[in-house]
């Protein structure tokens, strides 16, 4: 019998469909090595999104379509990830330390962003990767509640800002430099200067992603990040409550017409489940969500139950993905990570930092 050639392996590991990926990994360009040995061959995947909490499941899966090869009897598979930069809006420069940034927007308040922020962050880092949180609600900060981190940042040059870290992500809010209950009475300039300021004059380190976390709607703040912070693509959270979607979609609206790409949508307090009987309601609507995601195209990232585990583990500054790991929330919220990221590590990667910096000096 003549020895199993790599391209037939190949052939066979394209019948596993990533979920996240939504293609095969030979497609999506991640397969990097294919050896074979005799009846043994290796497998290197390198994935370009986070994925701690699947990756076994995920070899395992490519183990069996590779051991389906007749004259195959034992597949190595090794899989690791490398988080690229993506590609930003033209004559945007990306911040030093900080590979992606991610806003996560709504069109209009209390369909719960922030929570869904820090819970996105806290997944992202539990799969794997290095995250930071920006508080961009300058009038509203809810950060350093949630994250139960209330200490103020400390500057080692006298200039700038060390992130405050908290639940093994950094952090930076106005609000860990005013007492909580001090208003800010601010016009819009200084809205804008002061998120600037937050965003550049922190000291990011190595970050994978940087979830931003918007106030609502689609004013100064969002016009600022939009035209001079490098965002790499935006997430939509709404509820399926029709008067929330209609804003959600101003929101998605807007990235699209500022040429920032939309990762996907969230669609938070899907579902209630009585705590005392199990019974489901859709309380505030059905399928609203998906409706969206179908009409302008883009993918719904999840759909996260309307429970008061969340209100509470948020409030207390304990999180659910961090008070409770293993919880089927937090599994929802993992899902959602990889599956935000995924959609990013398809996108244009940005090749800026493989050039070498061409400086012109007069002798």
């Amino acid at each position: 019998m003549a020895d199993v050639t790599p391209t037939q392996v190949e052939e066979a590991l394209k019948g596993y469909i990533d979920p996240y990926l939504e293609k095969d990994l030979v497609s999506a360009g991640v397969i990097k090595d294919i050896k074979v040995d005799g009846d043994k061959v290796n497998v290197k995947v390198v994935l370009g999104y986070p994925a701690a909490g699947y990756v076994n499941e995920m070899a395992a899966k490519l183990k069996e379509k590779a051991e389906g090869v007749e004259g195959i009897n034992s597949a190595g598979i090794s899989i690791e990830t490398k988080i690229r930069a993506h590609q930003v809006q033209k004559g945007v420069n990306h911040i030093d330390g900080v590979k992606n940034i991610i806003a996560v927007a709504s069109g209009k308040g209390g369909v719960g962003k922030s929570t869904t922020s820090v819970n996105l962050a806290l997944a992202l880092a539990a799969e794997g990767a290095t995250v930071g949180i920006l508080d961009a609600d300058i009038y509203g900060p809810s950060q350093p509640r949630m994250l139960g981190a209330h200490q103020q940042p400390e500057s080692k040059d006298g200039s700038s800002l060390e992130p405050i870290v908290a639940h093994g992500i950094q952090s930076m809010s106005i609000g860990y430099l005013i007492d909580e209950e001090t208003p800010m009475i601010w016009r819009g300039p200084m809205v804008t200067q002061a998120l600037e300021q937050l965003l550049n004059d922190t000291q990011w380190k190595d970050v994978d992603y940087l979830i931003v976390d918007l106030p609502p709607g689609t004013g100064d703040t969002q016009l600022t990040l939009a035209q001079r912070v490098p965002v790499s693509g935006a997430v939509i959270v709404t509820t399926p409550q029709d008067i929330a979607l209609l804003d959600a979609r101003k929101g998605l609206k807007m990235f699209q017409k500022v040429d920032v790409p939309v990762l996907g949508v969230i669609e938070n307090m899907s579902i209630h489940i009585c705590s005392q009987c199990g019974h489901e309601e859709h309380i505030f609507g059905k399928g609203g969500g998906e409706s969206m995601s179908e009409q302008y195209d883009v993918d719904l990232l999840g759909a996260l139950p309307l429970d008061i585990t969340i209100r509470e583990q948020a409030d207390s500054g304990e999180p659910t993905v961090a008070k409770d790991p293993e919880s089927r929330i937090a599994q929802i919220y993992r899902d959602i990570a990889r599956r935000t990221a995924a959609k990013l590590s398809l996108r244009e990667k940005d090749l800026s930092a493989a050039f070498p910096k061409i400086v012109i000096q007069n002798n």
